[in-house]
């Protein structure tokens, strides 16, 4: 039987997550970035590359998720994201809507992420949009 993954595994996920991405966007640009003058250059800066913070999210979520199950947040929450039905992976194509829906929640105040608050199986919108859910390791 499926353990489905706690709130807080799939919390400790999440935050590892944003880490490495902001982190990457923060090497990519870590030049610019550190000779940014003003709180107004900040803004104008972040405002005009959030798209490159969207576009990594999405290229992240939909390779770990497609190719293993399990992003580095996963791995360390040791948690896998996989097939509601089959219990396989998911296909490329449903890791990349699932990574779309997961960044547009993101931008809409993570009201889509509460869902996993009053889910049997704690899935998110993009869990449930995509028939996916997350378990814990032990059980795959």
């Amino acid at each position: 039987m499926l353990e489905y993954a706690s709130i807080g595994r799939r919390s400790l996920s999440f935050i590892i997550d944003d880490l490495l991405v902001s982190f990457l966007f923060i090497a990519i640009f870590f030049d610019q970035i550190t000779a940014i003058a003003s709180q107004e250059a900040m803004v104008l800066f972040v405002t005009t590359n959030s798209w490159v913070l969207i576009l990594l999210k999405v290229i992240y979520h939909t390779f770990f998720i497609a190719y293993s199950g399990a992003t580095v947040g996963k791995y360390v929450a040791k948690i896998v994201a996989v097939d509601e039905t089959s219990g396989e992976k998911l296909s490329w194509s449903m890791a990349a809507l699932r990574a779309i829906i997961r960044v547009i929640g993101e931008s809409l105040l993570y009201i889509t992420f509460l869902f996993a608050l009053f889910s049997p199986k704690r899935q998110t919108l993009h869990d449930k949009l995509t028939n996916c859910v997350v378990i814990n390791v032990e059980n795959r």
